[in-house]
């Protein structure tokens, strides 16, 4: 799966391993964030889009960047390096395949990340706004007419007999005690450690994510594009269930990861960090809890399952000057809405096991445009595990580091893998001379169909597969030349950055 990136046609999300699985005809479609929220789904490249195909989108060749090779300047959701099939360079960063959007809606537009940040639209004075509260008017004067039809029944009812029907509850019952694996118990533990997010521009453009306490020095983790917009002198504020608000700083981010770690400034001394999972163990069916601000309604807790692995996925906004992220993700089936993003993906023990960062969606409405779709049932989270590292390497340096192997990928489908283009971007060669690829064998025209055990059905798969590993990693990629079929080991490289 894979969200637009930059403006670039974008192509349509790789079906997710070990099987691979046939990609959608068409990419998914752009959604705009209404009132600010970060979280993004999964957009479609837009038709004005330079490059961007009139069907569905095709992905462009493009530097398999932190998988493959430094990419060319795509970014995490992918951007386009022009037209479909051009090859992508072996540098940072590549090119976004199409589809999966941001769980909040989308970045600036101004070259933020995410969805298009806008603040929370003022609540309508008529149209359907008018008509909902209508309604609620006339339920509360219907319920108020009830109540006292009720009211004169019983009192008839008690004049003409001592027999009641009706039980009350006991006078303790609001302190009911609720098991350490429900919702409600989970929920209660971890609202209090989660933020929601207000980033703004220093043009005004801004809106709503979510993110929670990393550890006891102040800092939250969420996602990149949910803070892009403050970067650059802005401003950024983190405030908890409890209202207290607290004015906060970017200590590092990574496009690529769609990570990033913000500090708080005079953080309180009584931070309760959630407790971290481990995402390789979490299985299909396992319960999720999701906790977020969608649409700028903050504190709110969804459930639902863990609906698939290692689902590859780029996402972005769509905009012209987005780029992508890739992820090998979990997806679940928790309501996950634009302003999610960010927020904690957590077991039934009430551990993070990811980030909810973007959405699938089946919306018409493009970024910056008046419609917005929300849930659909395929959500997607960071993995914890590849977040925590990400997060642990911005606060010890304030920039990401991302695996690589020294050769530019094709982000097309239909090559039947991770196909090494013939020329990397401006002219470069396709497979870096002397790095790991390199030094492995490997050539352009080269298919690589799997790493380790996973299958690789797409370039996008195989950026997201290797991401999950570290540099100096060893890993097996299984590749066909001239219809041979190669097996050979390669020790991971490594770029620093998002430039």
């Amino acid at each position: 799966m894979s969200t637009e990136n930059e403006g670039t046609a974008v192509p349509p999300a790789p079906s997710a391993p070990p099987v691979p699985v046939e990609t959608p005809a068409a990419s998914a479609q752009n959604v705009a964030p209404e009132g600010g929220a970060p979280t993004a789904p999964i957009p479609a490249v837009p038709p004005s889009a330079p490059g961007a195909p009139e069907q569905a989108p095709a992905l462009a060749e493009q530097p398999a960047y932190a998988s493959v090779g430094a990419g060319q300047g795509a970014d995490p959701h992918g951007q386009g390096t022009g037209a479909p099939g051009s090859a992508a360079e072996a540098g940072w960063p590549p090119p976004p395949p199409a589809v999966p959007s941001y769980a909040d809606g989308g970045g600036s537009g101004a070259g933020g990340w995410g969805s298009s940040y806008q603040q929370p639209a003022p609540k309508p004075k008529n149209g359907r706004g008018g008509l909902v509260a209508a309604i609620l008017v006339a339920a509360l004067v219907a319920g108020g007419v009830g109540g006292g039809i009720g009211y004169s029944l019983a009192r008839n009812n008690d004049n003409n007999s001592t027999d009641s029907t009706t039980v009350s509850a006991p006078s303790n019952s609001g302190d009911v005690k609720r098991a350490s694996g429900t919702v409600a118990n989970v929920a209660a533990k971890a609202l209090p450690s989660t933020v929601t997010i207000e980033a703004e521009s220093t043009s005004g453009e801004g809106g709503t994510g979510t993110g929670f306490v990393f550890d006891t020095q102040g800092h939250i983790l969420t996602n990149n594009h949910v803070v892009a917009d403050a970067v650059d002198g802005g401003k950024l504020t983190a405030t908890f269930p409890n209202g207290k608000k607290y004015n906060a700083e970017v200590v590092g981010h990574a496009q690529g990861y769609d990570v990033a770690v913000i500090k708080l400034k005079n953080a309180p001394s009584d931070l309760k960090p959630l407790a971290l999972g481990d995402s390789d163990k979490v299985a299909v069916g396992d319960s999720t809890i999701a906790i977020g601000a969608p649409f700028g309604l903050s504190n709110t807790v969804t459930t639902g399952i863990i609906s698939a692995k290692d689902r590859p996925v780029a996402s972005s906004d769509g905009s012209a000057s987005s780029k992508a992220s890739y992820m090998s993700a979990l997806q679940t089936d928790a309501s996950i809405n634009p302003g999610n993003s960010g927020g904690p993906l957590l077991d039934a023990q009430g551990a993070v096991i990811g980030i909810n960062s973007a959405i699938q969606s089946s919306s018409g409405g493009g970024l910056g445009g008046t419609s917005q779709s929300g849930s659909i049932g395929l959500g997607f989270a960071i993995p914890i595990n590849q977040a925590k590292h990400v997060a642990q390497q911005l606060i010890k340096t304030g920039e990401p580091v991302y695996p690589v192997i020294g050769a530019s990928v094709s982000l097309e489908e239909g090559t039947g893998g991770a196909k090494i283009t013939e020329q990397g971007a401006s002219g470069s060669d396709a497979v870096t001379p002397n790095g790991p690829a390199d030094k492995a064998g490997l050539k352009p025209g080269d298919v690589i169909t799997k790493l380790d055990d996973h299958v690789i059905d797409s370039g996008p798969t195989l950026i997201g597969e290797i991401w999950t590993h570290q540099p100096g990693d060893t890993v097996k990629l299984t590749y066909t030349r001239d219809g041979k079929t190669h097996t050979v080991d390669v020790t991971l490289g490594e770029r620093k950055g998002d430039s």
